[in-house]
């Protein structure tokens, strides 16, 4: 599912000439993909290397807009139906230091976001908003697909 959010995150870039693939299953992403203008950086699966130590260091995708002066800290998870609004919770605190260091490294406003679903589609109230944040076409019907689909594979590998 990470890579289904970050090829509709670079279909936001797509002008600047980033890689885009129609589906997200034929998407392979680059660590690091960045705007002709340099502008925008878009990170996938990096650790930030920060002054201090701080354990979680390493969200799913990273995107840093020089322009705006914004980071948005990404992390991206399928959960049981139960805990989405509990592992929403969970994933703000996680990255409130590495939210805090980057901002005062970079000098840019950051935010956390997380884009968690549930096993069989289960979305929290809040989730349209946060993907409103993220730039790009999301479409939260196809990330629920993704997550029920991958559910569905997941049970046929232990089933049969």
């Amino acid at each position: 599912m990470i890579k289904c959010v970050h090829n509709y995150t670079s279909t936001y870039e797509r002008k600047q000439g980033y890689n885009w693939k129609n589906h997200w299953y034929e998407y392979v992403p680059k660590s690091v993909e960045r705007s002709q203008g340099g502008n925008v950086t878009i990170l996938w699966n990096q650790q930030v290397q920060t002054d201090r130590t701080i354990p979680n260091n390493k969200p799913d995708i990273i995107i840093r807009n020089n322009e705006r002066g914004t980071c948005m800290l990404i992390d991206v998870a399928i959960s049981g139906d139960r805990n989405v609004i509990k592992k929403e919770a969970e994933k703000i605190l996680k990255y409130k230091d590495l939210t805090i260091e980057i901002q005062r490294m970079w000098n840019v406003k950051t935010t956390v976001i997380p884009v968690k679903i549930g096993a069989t589609g289960t979305i929290s109230k809040s989730f349209r908003k946060y993907m409103s944040n993220i730039p790009g076409n999301h479409e939260v019907k196809e990330l629920q697909k993704t997550a029920i689909l991958g559910t569905a594979h997941i049970l046929r590998k232990v089933l049969m």
